[in-house]
């Protein structure tokens, strides 16, 4: 049966994901996927599942390390745990969070931080907070070339500056960001927590690939934390996200199943041991 992509998008999907073959997805017809992962075994997996990229994102200080927001994770954190996807991926583009505050002090500062990011891990790119006010960073980065993938609209690192996780409805403002990431050189830009419409204006105003999270269905891309993805987050869920499993519910049946077969002498059977 032939394959019912164009010979062009097949090209871009078939071998490993660069940056250039990233940004040239918003052309293709078909959605760009992200995912998030954290150790070796889950970034295996969803690179075997076909998405188009992983984020190794500073959400791993909530849903891995279960601090209430994303500042506390550390510069050393990520990479260890970047280090780990990066060995497991294959063919999605990698992407590894900055984290707060190891781009905030200065061009020169952000270019040895990210530096080590590429330098330690097998990730092709960063990704952080900012618009215009960080299009300095982003040109500088560019320009030490290490690619950057820009964040706009709600920022979780600025949680304390926003009072809360808001939805950033300030078009003008998203708008100027979203322009001024990709004239810095930005090679796609996550747009979250911002009205659909808004998000489709943004979209269709610049040409690097935009990746909806809570950003409507008009992106050219969207983005999940794979714990969302799995049903495995315990506290607050976003109303963006849709859990496709129930993990949850299934490992801790798994768990209480291995309790009580030991407790009761069904577990180690004779077949479990060794003569």
């Amino acid at each position: 049966m032939a394959n019912s992509d164009p010979p062009q998008k097949e090209s871009l999907r078939q071998k490993r994901i660069t940056v250039p073959k990233f940004s040239a997805l918003k052309e293709s017809a078909e959605k760009i996927t992200m995912i998030t992962a954290y150790d070796y075994p889950m970034a295996q997996l969803v690179d075997e599942a076909g998405v188009e990229g992983v984020l190794v994102g500073d959400s791993m200080s909530m849903v891995v390390q279960g601090h209430e927001n994303t500042l506390p994770v550390t510069l050393d954190e990520m990479i260890y745990h970047a280090e780990m996807v990066g060995r497991a991926v294959n063919r999605a583009l990698v992407v590894v969070d900055m984290p707060f505050p190891s781009y905030h002090l200065g061009p020169h500062k952000a270019i040895e931080n990210a530096g080590r990011i590429l330098k330690e891990t097998r990730c092709q790119a960063v990704k952080l907070e900012g618009g215009a006010d960080q299009a300095e960073t982003i040109a500088a980065l560019v320009s030490a070339g290490i690619p950057v993938m820009a964040h706009c609209g709600l920022r979780p690192q600025s949680v304390h500056q926003l009072g809360g996780y808001r939805v950033q409805r300030n078009e003008n403002a998203l708008l100027h960001d979203a322009r001024a990431a990709e004239e810095a050189g930005a090679f796609a830009v996550v747009l979250e927590c911002v009205p659909g419409d808004i998000a489709k204006r943004i979209t269709e105003h610049i040409s690097i690939p935009s990746i909806g999270i809570g950003a409507g269905p008009d992106c050219d891309g969207q983005v999940l934390v794979l714990h969302d993805v799995l049903g495995l987050s315990s506290d607050y869920v976003p109303r963006f996200v849709k859990a496709y499993a129930d993990l949850q519910t299934d490992i801790t049946k798994a768990v209480r199943q291995f309790r009580d077969e030991v407790r009761e002498g069904q577990f180690p059977g004779p077949e479990h041991g060794y003569q």
